[in-house]
């Protein structure tokens, strides 16, 4: 996500120069309204023409990056379609101050921040041909749109029900029941959202979001720790706002800082209104503050799950996020106090996004798949937090074939104990592109290779992490345990982008890497119906999606996030969403005849950026071994 952040940014200031350059209009000046320059829709009905004498009190300034200033019509028309409000763009830093009415000469343009189709556009008006004139200054500002009832409410469920392709071309513009429509009406117009509970925590690009009114008119099941679930496709949460610095960091002393937000986790309260203008970019609507927010901390602790019994044996699974042998020491150590004080040192982990000995820093130029430094560190971390001594297996990857960042061969792996009884069974033969089978032996099933990889012969495995396999003895029984992390949904379309409804094209491969391991879980059924199998990783896909659907197929697993109440269910927060995507499935034999009690544990995701050692949560659970004691 920064990476993509970072790319648009750059895109996005070569497209405001093309923008400025080419948008020369017609040579006839046309008198307009901001609204009549906005229309009923999402592109403008003037876009390509020069207007002349648009009218407006600037309510705000850029003076960094996208320079320019919003300006408000103070005597609007009565149609809640059309915005009242627009951004004006200069090609230097503003003259005109707040509360100046300023008559504005220039072209309408649309913009579409980093030229990302994915993006919507954003209407404005370009002056690199005309001019902003000062016509008074020291007026009041029009009053802001309150996000509330008795201002304007948005949708609570529905992004846009017309399913007509794309909202910029076709299907009806409804700003009453299309949350999409409903925000492109206030484009450009102060609003102000009061008493906003933190649902998604401040990012290290100074975003946060927001559920206004303390989340009384929402309608989306709250978590137990403030935050707001994603619980299916048809309702993502529309009544969320998502509130940006761009403003406050213009305002910032010099050198202008990476961020201006204050650092805020969910559960926090903001005590002060938001205001500002509505803004777009990175596919989501945004309120521009005008002012640093103030704000109540909710006091959210980390969590820390229930430690392992001697009589039981705890899994873990824990996307460590491009943990790099060149990474600072300090990420280290905040991922061993994670591991050893929060999840209480288990005995198996499923580990993902470790990547090779020189990461990112090595390039596209590096053929570096190494990864022992990386694991060394986290191993020696652990034991200076006062954990255990663990042993660790992982298969070196082909070089730039798993996806991730570049350069930095991004693998799954297994950190296991061996001081409680759980040993690691080790069979030669795993490679990076052997794919790993199922032998029939009269002790019952055993891998051709442990470790081994699966999913290597499987086009749905292109360019993404390959599934490992381990093979262990826990307390006398045998388990086996396969570590995944699935294609990313990075390529699916926004849910506040052009087309509607959005198609989420990273499920193809996910579904085709479910399908492979649903098929190899099957083999070993298929020799042994009692065979312990668990499943686990960074799935990168919902409790409810397609993707478990296939996992699950035929019985043969069961995600056992589906067990916890339904506020537990999330393992990651993105744009403000709690949602699942990290999970824990268990074959028959060990949902039916081991007691075991599953746990996410909320150390990460809630929480700024700043204080975050990965951006998933981990999960553990803990079985006893000794079988469930008769009826």
């Amino acid at each position: 996500m920064s990476a993509r952040r970072i790319a648009s940014v750059v895109l996005g200031l070569v497209c405001v120069i093309a923008v400025t350059s080419a948008a020369v209009g017609s040579t006839a000046q046309t008198p307009a309204t901001i609204a009549e320059i906005q229309g009923a829709s999402h592109i403008s009905p003037l876009v390509g023409q020069s207007v002349n004498g648009v009218e407006g009190v600037v309510t705000a300034r850029r003076t960094a990056g996208g320079r320019g200033v919003w300006i408000q019509d103070p005597t609007p028309d009565a149609d809640i379609a059309t915005s009242d409000g627009v951004f004006v763009f200069l090609n230097a830093a503003p003259v005109a101050q707040i509360g100046d009415l300023v008559g504005v000469n220039g072209t309408v343009s649309e913009f579409r921040p980093g030229g990302d189709p994915d993006n919507l556009t954003i209407t404005q008006i370009t002056s690199s041909n005309a001019s902003v004139t000062v016509m008074s200054s020291g007026n009041p500002l029009p009053a802001p749109i309150v996000l509330a009832p008795g201002g304007r409410v948005p949708p609570r469920e529905n992004i846009d029900d017309d399913g007509a392709g794309n909202v910029e071309t076709a299907g009806t513009f409804d700003a009453v029941n299309d949350a999409i429509d409903f925000y492109e009406s206030l484009e450009g117009m102060r609003l102000q959202a009061n008493d906003g509970d933190v649902v998604g925590a401040t990012r290290s690009f100074g975003e946060i979001t927001l559920l206004p009114d303390e989340g009384s008119w929402a309608t989306g099941l709250r978590t137990a720790r403030g935050g707001i679930l994603l619980g299916g496709y048809e309702d993502p949460n529309p009544e969320r706002i998502i509130v940006d610095d761009e403003i406050l960091r213009d305002l910032a002393p010099a050198p202008r800082p990476a961020k201006a937000m204050p650092d805020m986790n969910v559960g926090d309260s903001l005590t002060s209104p938001v205001i500002g203008p509505l803004d777009y970019s990175f596919s989501n609507y945004k309120i521009q503050a005008t002012s640093t927010p103030l704000f109540s901390p909710g006091g959210l602790v980390r969590e820390t799950t229930a430690p392992t019994t001697d009589h039981e044996v705890s899994v873990a699974t824990f996307n460590v996020e491009n943990l790099a042998g060149t990474d600072p020491q300090a990420k280290y150590d905040h991922l061993a106090e994670l591991i050893v004080n929060n999840l209480r040192a288990p005995d198996i982990i499923g580990i993902e996004e470790v990547q090779d000995n020189d990461g990112v820093a090595g390039g596209t130029g590096s053929t570096v798949v190494d990864a022992s430094v990386a694991w060394a560190r986290l191993v020696q971390a652990i034991q200076a937090a006062g954990g255990p001594t663990y042993q660790h297996r992982q298969i070196d990857p082909v070089d730039d074939a798993e996806g991730g960042a570049p350069g930095g061969n991004i693998r799954v792996g297994f950190l296991f104990r061996t001081d409680r009884d759980v040993e690691f069974i080790d069979r030669p033969g795993g490679g990076p592109t052997t794919e790993t089978t199922v032998v029939a032996h009269p002790s019952g099933p055993r891998l051709s290779a442990s470790p081994g990889r699966i999913g290597t012969q499987s086009p749905a495995f292109d360019d993404t992490r390959k599934s490992l396999v381990g093979e262990f003895r826990a307390r006398g029984k045998k388990l086996f345990v396969v570590v995944n992390h699935f294609s990313s949904k990075t390529d699916d379309q926004p849910l506040f982008g052009p087309a509607q409804p959005p198609t989420r094209f990273s499920e193809v491969a996910r579904h085709g890497q479910a399908q492979v391991v649903n098929d190899f879980v099957d083999s070993l059924l298929a020799l042994d119906p009692d065979a312990n199998v668990i499943v686990l990783g960074d799935i990168n896909d919902f409790e409810f999606s397609q993707t478990v659907d296939i996992l699950e197929a035929g019985g043969a697993l069961r995600s056992l996030v589906k067990d916890l109440a339904a506020e537990e269910r999330y393992s990651y927060v993105f744009e403000g969403n709690s949602q699942v995507l990290d999970q824990i499935l268990f074959s028959p034999n060990l949902v039916d005849r081991f007691l075991h009690i599953y746990d996410v544990v909320h150390v990460n995701s809630e929480f700024a950026d700043a204080v975050q050692a990965s951006d998933h949560e981990p999960s553990v659970v803990r079985i006893d071994l000794r079988g469930r004691p008769a009826p």
